[in-house]
């Protein structure tokens, strides 16, 4: 009402953006910690095997395995804030975890575990704030534009109703867009609730490291470091010019945008997905031939992982394809659809492995990516057609950003 007591005229401006980035706390290890209280405060490492799960003994307590008795390959699912305290992090190997916190406790993975909670707290989301982009088993960005409520209450009642659902934490960031979200959602965790506001640019992201940028991989880093630029700031700061001669047009015009958070991507919320794909930038450039096995390894997990999302989704796919970015940050996709539709671990990391088969792998990666598109639901009468070969496409630029 107006201070006259009329009713307000209605805007015909559609409202101001507000998109949150939700992002559960250490998630596998919160799970896990949920099952075995007794590990709270301890140092916990995810990703062993089930060779590492916990024995019960006679007592009724529990005999839990060591990281200094790991022995293998393998490598960090993820860690509790007390491992990551000693240096150990998603994607560390195994073995050197073990050398930097040779006591942690080591757990194996459970899956089942994890995606039921995953479907709890994004089904207590939604009886909130139904607009959501789902982006993976432990985070979301939420549509808030529409709702009435303010801004920080809202959040709140969002991580109050995930904590009831769940009994887990989570750290929520809300700005204008998704790439200030998804920042903003890092600043303060655990249990962090950060809104940020246009003012807030300069001060709040502007003196972080340039690789809290989602999109700028440790290449790109240490170029960035080579050109005397190690925070946001100082990128926001360069010609856009200087960047683009140096990393290409479109990257290059990417990166002077990010530093300033600008960022017009649209929260996808449809629940049919167009595609689905994992990938992972090395925190070292590989040789196809000098790293042959690690790249090996890399490849099968992001192919079960894919094939894993898929399930999750309850899809199938028909075309399979890899991304390949070089040292040079130049980017090469190429794809192949198959006669039908699969969702098949093996299957996808066959079809994918014709698609490396086509390349001249002769130069160092910096990131390789598996995805799967022409999605159908699982269940849906099959579509078979005789495969065709897919385009190549090169270009200068990511042609997708990680969220």
């Amino acid at each position: 009402m107006k201070l006259d007591g009329t009713a307000p005229e209605r805007s015909a401006e559609p409202p101001a953006r507000r998109v949150a980035h939700l992002d559960m706390d250490a998630f596998y290890a919160s799970v896990e910690l949920l099952r075995y209280p007794e590990l709270r405060g301890l140092p916990v490492v995810i990703g062993g095997s089930r060779e590492q799960q916990p024995l019960a003994l006679a007592d009724g307590g529990r005999r839990f395995a060591r990281l200094r008795d790991y022995v293998g390959r393998g490598v960090v699912t993820t860690a509790t804030y007390e491992a990551r305290a000693l240096g150990v992090f998603s994607a560390t190997g195994i073995m050197k975890a073990a050398r930097l916190a040779p006591e942690a406790i080591l757990l194996p993975v459970d899956f089942a575990a994890y995606r039921h909670y995953s479907r709890l707290f994004k089904a207590a989301v939604a009886q909130i704030a139904p607009q959501i982009e789902d982006r993976g088993i432990d985070e979301i960005y939420i549509d808030l534009a529409a709702l009435p409520d303010a801004t920080r209450p809202l959040a709140q009642s969002i991580k109050d109703a995930v904590r009831e659902a769940t009994g887990l934490s989570c750290s929520i960031g809300v700005a204008a867009n998704k790439l200030l979200a998804k920042i903003a959602s890092d600043l303060d965790k655990p249990d962090g609730l950060t809104v940020l506001g246009s003012a807030d640019v300069a001060a709040r992201i502007w003196p972080l490291p340039v690789r809290k940028i989602n999109g700028i991989g440790p290449k790109a880093g240490d170029r960035l470091a080579t050109l005397g630029i190690h925070r946001i700031g100082e990128l926001a700061a360069v010609d856009a010019s200087l960047l683009r001669q140096h990393f290409g047009r479109s990257y290059g015009s990417w990166l002077h945008a990010a530093a300033h958070g600008v960022d017009d991507r649209p929260l996808v919320t449809s629940s049919d997905p167009k595609s689905i794909s994992r990938e992972t930038t090395f925190d070292r450039d590989l040789h196809p031939r000098h790293d042959r096995e690690t790249l090996s390894g890399i490849f099968s997990s992001l192919c079960a992982r894919v094939a894993e999302d898929l399930r999750r989704k309850d899809c199938l796919g028909r075309t399979v394809g890899i991304k390949l970015r070089f040292a040079d940050f130049q980017t090469l996709t190429r794809d192949l659809t198959l006669a039908t539709a699969t969702g098949d671990p093996q299957t996808i990391r066959r079809a994918a492995g014709e698609c490396l088969r086509r390349v001249p792998l002769d130069r160092r990666l910096r990131l390789l990516g598996v995805r799967v598109s022409a999605l159908s639901t699982r269940g849906a009468a099959p579509d078979r057609q005789s495969p065709r070969q897919g385009e190549l496409a090169l270009t200068d630029q990511p042609q997708e950003r990680p969220d």
